[in-house]
């Protein structure tokens, strides 16, 4: 099964370029919402997360906030192997 890779952003969050990179660089293909274009699916991130912070990243069905590679990479090989 395919990853699916979400992040949720800001225009001026330095920890959100730091995940979009480290996707990046490990060819992870994910999808990219800017909440400040996007005010309302913050409020469904809000609503989802309990969290007012980005960045968010949803990946595979789990929440992962802030930028924890260990984790991103978990929820991806967890999801390779089955």
């Amino acid at each position: 099964m395919k990853n699916s890779v979400t992040v949720y952003t800001t225009m001026l969050c330095p920890v959100c370029h730091m995940v979009k990179d480290f996707l990046k660089s490990s060819d992870i293909p994910f999808k990219e919402v800017n909440v400040d274009i996007h005010p309302i699916a913050m409020l469904k991130l809000i609503g989802k997360t309990k969290r007012l912070t980005v960045p968010q990243t949803y990946i595979n069905g789990k929440w992962i906030s802030g930028f924890d590679p260990v984790r991103m990479l978990t929820a991806i090989s967890v999801e390779s192997e089955i």
